[in-house]
């Protein structure tokens, strides 16, 4: 049994992760479009004031100096909104960074609906469907602020540009061993053979308790975090695919371009009979609200899963 405990918020642990690993890698530069308190970057400033770099509200310019600083080789991470990243400076980050494959690491804090009140303005439903399609572009979507430190030093330790997507609201660290993140793999962290349960971020929490539930009523469900999405783990959505007759994806973006159609990708490619369903904002907007308002009217929560699971097996 997976026991959730120690609620915390993954952009603190990414300012600790930040600090930890510019000792570490003394050639870390930390870039902000001045968002350093939102996003936690401030505590790297702190620590390493003269490798901290504001670039005032221009995301555009921040990628730019982050596409020059590595031309003197070194690693600068721009943190910011994950709404911002993707929504004003897509063409640098393709141009003058993917492109020519540059080592820049991109973090994005506050994906998804639960920025809560900041509103559809701030709330980042696409930027996964924007950094998949990116070539050269890796994305990685830590379950926990457990995972943010790992997640962090392999994209330091890659040779070439990270998305890291990270959310605001605060969630349960997983009490489970802790695997190192590695790029292509993710992990089976509930066994289960009738369905597969696939979740990334705090959907991953969600997807546990509904698999508890789910065991309640005689079904058996197999949580997967799917924690790397690009490269996605194709041998383990094969196994899924062909051990279990249904498959649910769980994130907090649209049901397009995300993780539902990464999975779907793979699943299209095999001889299997699975079913592969989505739990996501459904191609719409939302509103502002707090994170907890905003995830039940929208439909991210255990009791969705629940719903979701519970009317397929009723049907058969």
């Amino acid at each position: 049994m997976i026991i959730l405990n120690n609620v915390d918020e993954p952009r603190k642990a990414l300012g600790r992760a930040l600090v930890k690993y510019g000792s570490l890698f003394p050639e870390l530069i930390v870039i902000s479009p001045d968002v350093g308190i939102s996003t936690h970057a401030i505590d790297f400033k702190e620590k390493f004031p003269e490798r901290y770099i504001s670039c005032g509200i221009a995301e555009q310019n921040a990628f730019g100096v982050a596409a020059g600083l590595t031309s003197f080789h070194y690693i600068p991470v721009v943190a910011l909104y994950a709404a911002f990243a993707f929504g004003k400076a897509s063409d640098p980050i393709i141009n003058g960074i993917a492109y020519p494959n540059l080592n820049v690491k991109i973090i994005g804090t506050h994906g998804g609906i639960n920025v809560g009140p900041d509103g559809p303005t701030h709330q980042s439903i696409v930027d996964l469907a924007f950094f998949r399609a990116v070539p050269n572009m890796l994305v990685l979507t830590p379950s926990d602020s457990s995972e943010v430190e790992s997640a962090v030093e392999l994209a330091l330790k890659h040779k070439g540009p990270v998305y890291i997507r990270l959310e605001r609201a605060p969630s349960s660290d997983l009490d489970h061993p802790l695997k190192a993140f590695e790029y292509g793999k993710s992990e089976v962290i509930v066994p289960g053979s009738q369905v597969t349960i696939m979740a990334i971020g705090s959907m991953v929490e969600q997807a546990i308790i509904a698999a508890e539930q789910l065991k309640e009523q005689g079904i058996s469900a197999r949580v997967i975090n799917m924690r790397s999405l690009k490269p996605i783990d194709v041998d383990l959505i094969k196994s899924a695919a062909l051990e279990t007759e249904l498959m649910v994806t769980v994130e907090d973006h649209n049901s397009i371009g995300g993780l539902f159609s990464a999975v779907s990708e793979v699943v299209a490619g095999i001889k299997s009979n699975a079913l592969v369903k989505s739990i996501a904002i459904k191609d719409q907007f939302a509103e502002s609200g707090s994170s907890v308002d905003l995830r039940k009217k929208y439909g991210l929560t255990a009791d969705a899963i629940i719903e979701e699971i519970t009317a397929y097996f009723e049907e058969k």
